[in-house]
C-alpha cells in the first residue's frame, strides 16, 4: 500500500516491482527479484522457463501489474508459476488502479 501512496498508478512495472522489493527487504523478509523457475517438459529441465517478478520467503509469488485491466491470462500466468515452481500462493497485484485494494488478486494454488 505504502508503494502505490507514494508512486501513484501510471508507472511501468519495473519501477512498482523495483521500488516493492526493497521495501520488502527493509522489513527484514526474504525477498528474491526475477527469479528463474525452470520449465519441465516430457522430462527435461529448461532453464529458458520463467521468472517470478518477486518471491517472498520461498512460498508467496508477486506478480506485478501495471495495467488497465487484469484479464484471466493474467490470473492463468501466476497459477503456472504456482504449479511449476511448487508455491502455495500468489498475488497478482495491479498498481495501475485509483485504489490498491481493486488492484490486488490473491490465488491459492
Amino acid at each position: 500500500m505504502k508503494v502505490h501512496t507514494q508512486l501513484g498508478p501510471g508507472l511501468l512495472e519495473s519501477s512498482y516491482k523495483n521500488v516493492l522489493f526493497h521495501k520488502m527487504q527493509e522489513t527484514g523478509l526474504w525477498v528474491e527479484k526475477e527469479k528463474p523457475v525452470p520449465l519441465i517438459s516430457e522430462g527435461i529441465k529448461l532453464k529458458c522457463g520463467y521468472r517470478l517478478d518477486l518471491l517472498v520467503e520461498n512460498t508467496i509469488v508477486v506478480e506485478v501489474k501495471s495495467v488497465n485491466v487484469l484479464h484471466p491470462i493474467h490470473r492463468a500466468q501466476v497459477l503456472t508459476y504456482l504449479k511449476t515452481g511448487g508455491f502455495p500462493l500468489g498475488l497478482l497485484i495491479n498498481f495501475n488502479v485509483l485504489h490498491l485494494r481493486d488492484g490486488i488478486k490473491r490465488i491459492i494454488l
